[in-house]
């Protein structure tokens, strides 16, 4: 009808693959680059370049005592990787996610920047299992101050890395002024990055969604 009366017809109206075409025109991640992210590709070219340069250096026999060191550390690292992930998934799946954004969320104020503070200080083990925690809370509603409280006090007062290293090393008098002097770091690192940074981070998280 359109036709007849000499005005164009509507972009992909009444055509099919023009319409297929433009739902399909926008860009796309296709192929290999859908499951390798970019800085993986970096990683590995370093990787390949220092191994390259070590067996041109130092030969083969030192390419091979690398790999058997790597592999040695794979094996140590995977299981906790794994760890990790199940015990990320089980915060995701079993704590609701209205509970985390009334006691971590935005709202939360003072009190969410407290609680991530002590589950931050209590969380054990490395960063293998801390930073899924964290991701796992994140993606339930928590926001940028209490994530940023919880990392720092996992970093700077790990509580079971006192007990297991520190209390080892260093006397009583030491690890108290430590431990008391840590103790409104994380608070205050969650205030900045709720002042400075909470904006940008909803826009960035918009932008993705």
């Amino acid at each position: 009808m359109n036709h007849v009366l000499g005005k164009p017809a509507p972009s992909g109206e009444g055509n099919p693959s023009a319409a297929k075409k433009s739902r399909s025109s926008g860009p796309k991640v296709t192929g290999f680059r859908r499951f390798v992210a970019v800085d993986t590709l970096i990683l590995l070219a370093i990787a390949l370049s220092a191994g390259i340069a070590v067996w041109y250096f130092k030969g083969i026999g030192a390419v091979e005592e690398a790999v058997y060191a790597d592999l040695r550390l794979v094996l140590q690292i995977v299981p906790m990787i794994v760890a990790g992930l199940l015990l990320a998934g089980l915060v995701e799946v079993l704590v609701p996610r209205e509970f985390v954004a009334r006691w971590l969320g935005t709202s939360s104020g003072f009190r969410g920047l407290l609680l991530a503070t002590v589950a931050g200080a209590m969380t054990p083990g490395g960063p293998f299992s801390s930073f899924p925690i964290v991701l796992a809370l994140h993606r339930a509603g928590a926001d940028i101050g209490t994530m940023v409280a919880f990392v720092t006090a996992w970093s700077v007062i790990g509580i079971n890395r006192l007990l297991v290293w520190e209390i080892a090393f260093f006397d009583s008098d030491f690890l108290i002024v430590r431990f008391i002097s840590s103790i409104p770091l994380p608070i205050i690192a969650g205030l900045i990055a709720r002042g400075l940074f909470a904006r940008m981070w909803e826009r960035a998280e918009q932008a993705k969604n």
